[in-house]
């Protein structure tokens, strides 16, 4: 049981509570060193003793405007490391989900249609019908993943099963990875753009990269490239999405994540025939405590030995 590894993994003389009630947490906040799990940020005003944040988590967003206020200094370490396996999957459950047309052959499904691939001109004339421009091979075409964590190393590896050529973008491209045939920094930008078939965005959100994909990015893009958004949904500017679907500067869009979530019911993403909606639910998984835990118990010894944490935040850049 979660509980009892962490009470038998406790520093000597230190009290193990389990608690999510505000009012209790707020009497015992002259007391903790160490918080974890699902947090609210306000708690982390009133507690002088704090010394490490484990967030259950890979975003520290919901965190970053109370940063500033913060009177003590602490650690904040977050579950990055926990998300590689289902968002990285997910990824590819959206690209090859669009790359073979799928969204069509369901709803073809439903209707009891047989959606059949014909030339351009034939295929606009029938219903559900679809042209095999509009399908996308993996094999020797190219990746640009947005974002090199844990979670991109992942993307890039399963993309080179695909036999895909992998471009990286990360801050520090000299850092770098062997599943990426070439790592740019984000000045690098532009250029590399328009030579992916496929962009996968797992960028946080900071004010750095606040709308980091816009209507010029879009315009640099191939006519024929699909974006994929696992990161944050404010990373890219939403208007100028739904602007470059609409009027065909990409081709289509898979999107796990947006600027307001719930999606609203207006928002023209929900019914745009080349885009695939998921719920903010690509972290999700059977296994996810039973990681983050790991991540946490391999930390707490870390703690008690005096050595660095595992998935250190640094509250200035945002992730």
């Amino acid at each position: 049981n979660q509980i009892s590894r962490i009470k038998q993994n406790l520093p000597a003389g230190m009290d193990f509570v389990q608690n999510n009630d505000a009012a209790t947490i707020k009497g015992l906040a002259d007391d903790i060193e160490i918080l974890a799990g699902w947090i609210d940020p306000a708690w982390l005003l009133e507690m002088p003793r704090l010394r490490w944040v484990q967030i259950w988590s890979a975003g520290i967003d919901r965190l970053l405007p109370y940063s500033d206020q913060w009177k003590t200094q602490f650690t904040v370490t977050n579950s990055s490391a926990a998300h590689a396996v289902q968002i990285s999957e997910h990824v590819f459950a959206l690209i090859l989900a669009l790359g073979r047309n799928l969204p069509n052959a369901v709803t073809a499904q439903k209707n009891g249609v047989w959606a059949q691939v014909k030339n351009a001109r034939e295929a606009l004339d029938t219903p559900f019908a679809f042209s095999s421009g509009n399908l996308l091979e993996l094999a020797n075409n190219t990746m640009l993943i947005l974002g090199l964590g844990a979670i991109g190393e992942r993307v890039a590896k399963i993309a080179k099963a695909f036999d895909m050529h992998v471009i990286g973008m990360r801050r520090n491209p000299h850092q770098p990875s062997p599943w990426v045939d070439d790592m740019v920094g984000p000045d690098e930008l532009m250029a590399n753009l328009g030579l992916a078939d496929v962009i996968v965005n797992i960028l946080p959100y900071t004010p750095e990269t606040r709308h980091f994909l816009g209507s010029l990015e879009f315009t640099a893009m191939k006519s024929r490239a699909y974006i994929i958004n696992v990161g944050r949904g404010g990373t890219i500017d939403e208007e100028a999405l739904i602007a470059a679907l609409k009027n065909g500067t990409i081709a289509g869009a898979g999107l796990d994540v947006f600027e307001i979530e719930p999606l609203p019911d207006s928002s023209p993403l929900w019914t745009m025939p080349n885009v695939l909606i998921t719920s903010h639910y690509g972290g999700a998984t059977q296994d996810y405590n039973e990681r983050v835990l790991e991540i946490f118990l391999d930390n707490l010894q870390r703690y008690q030995d005096g050595r660095p944490l595992r998935n250190l935040v640094d509250l200035q850049l945002g992730y």
